[in-house]
């Protein structure tokens, strides 16, 4: 669609809702970061020959497997927590069964810590909550994406924060759009969805009826029909 038609059709919206992850609050530098001061904590250069970057690109991989694994609800939240640990260190040849498990807290517990924003995002949110109803609706644990709204400044922007834990079900499942339009008072003509994951987002969104905007910062060649693209925050305001 083009950015013209978008534009008739935005007059009617009230509510806008923006996944987190990758959309805004910029996960993969405040990842590295919490990597970097878990590889510190656990002193893995005494036990492996990689680099911290080596160590990251070696947990993302596994991250975004069991990531993929748990949206499909073919693992739970716990096992998840671990096994992306578990697996990591197995591949660089460590063996410590405790690991895992205290690597998951750490990473836990000082991820949310993190405030790195996409670029613009502080700016274009106080724009656009001065002209719309803000909800953020996302696939991450609940306590989790709590904290790094509020320690990222940007909780006061957004009216619901709807996760897939508390919703029950996960993006792209349509029953989680369903409740955050019901949580929100909003319906599918007046609402729409901003968002990075083709997958999750788009295609959920599409699944539940909704006007979408897909984010794409790294421009990433995608098949998949969208309704808009954007590549920077910024393009918002002249979209909405």
């Amino acid at each position: 669609m083009s950015g013209d038609s978008l534009k008739k059709r935005h007059r009617t919206y009230e509510h806008i809702f923006f996944d987190l992850d990758h959309t805004l609050w910029d996960f993969e530098k405040n990842a590295f970061l919490t990597i970097e001061e878990l590889y510190e904590n656990f002193k893995l250069n005494e036990h492996t020959e990689l680099d911290v970057n080596s160590f990251y690109d070696i947990y993302s991989r596994h991250n975004h497997h069991y990531w993929d694994l748990f949206r499909r609800n073919q693992i739970n939240r716990d096992t998840l927590r671990y096994i992306r640990f578990q697996k990591t260190i197995q591949e660089i040849g460590i063996n410590n069964e405790s690991w895992p498990f205290e690597m998951s807290d750490f990473y836990l517990s000082r991820l949310p810590l993190k405030e790195h924003l996409f670029k613009d995002a502080r700016e274009v949110l106080n724009y656009l909550h001065a002209k719309y109803k803000l909800h953020i609706i996302t696939n991450g644990f609940d306590e989790v994406q709590h904290k790094k709204l509020e320690v990222s400044g940007i909780r006061p922007f957004f009216k619901h924060v709807i996760t897939s834990e508390i919703a029950g079900f996960q993006k792209p499942h349509s029953n989680i759009f369903r409740y955050a339009l019901e949580s929100a008072g909003a319906g599918v003509l007046n609402s729409i969805v901003i968002g990075d994951s083709i997958e999750a987002d788009i295609i959920g969104a599409q699944n539940a009826g909704l006007d979408h905007i897909f984010f794409n910062p790294l421009d990433q060649d995608n098949a998949h029909p969208v309704m808009y693209q954007i590549r920077e925050l910024k393009e918002l305001y002249d979209l909405l």
